[in-house]
């Protein structure tokens, strides 16, 4: 700090010796020295003081760090979350829809053209409605026109039978 040698120092202390005399020297002395004392106290409190406040200052700053991280990590594992959950809803929906799909062209494969049912005609004047039994034709009059009507009835519908028909004779 001061830049005093010992000879400076040496000068000091017999200019004081002089000044001051023997018998009031070593009462100056320790006057000095409380003072000295005092000083050095009171630099080492604002030094002191002055690195917990460094300290806090970035004690604060590091939580307010890790908090931000925190939060951008909660903000994207929520926005993954969103994004899966928008995923897994798109491949439901696809899987819906293909189990869909699958069951049409199985009920399309099980029911031959010949038993399907035809497409509502608007109500006729028949006051007598026929009630169809599964598999079999309602009348002689649905029945096919290319069946003959002496054969046995056709077998229900969903065995194998309607799915793969009788070879024709060649």
């Amino acid at each position: 700090m001061f830049d005093i040698g010992f000879s400076e120092l040496l000068v000091v202390a017999v200019v004081a010796l002089i000044v001051l005399g023997p018998e009031r020297l070593p009462k100056a002395a320790r006057f000095a020295g409380l003072w000295v004392r005092r000083a050095r106290a009171q630099w080492y409190s604002v030094k002191d003081e002055l690195e917990r406040e460094l300290a806090s200052e970035e004690l604060k700053r590091n939580l307010k760090d890790a908090q931000d991280a925190l939060r951008d990590t909660e903000q994207r594992i929520r926005d993954s979350a969103s994004e899966t959950e928008r995923q897994f809803e798109e491949v439901r929906q696809a899987a819906r829809d293909d189990a869909k799909a699958l069951r049409d062209d199985i009920e399309s494969a099980i029911t031959p053209p010949a038993l399907a049912k035809p497409p509502a005609a608007p109500a006729a004047a028949d006051p007598d409605p026929v009630i169809e039994h599964e598999g079999s034709p309602a009348s002689p009059a649905d029945a096919p026109v290319d069946a003959p009507q002496d054969q046995a009835a056709e077998p229900a519908t969903g065995t194998t039978a309607d799915l793969f028909p009788p070879k024709e004779a060649r």
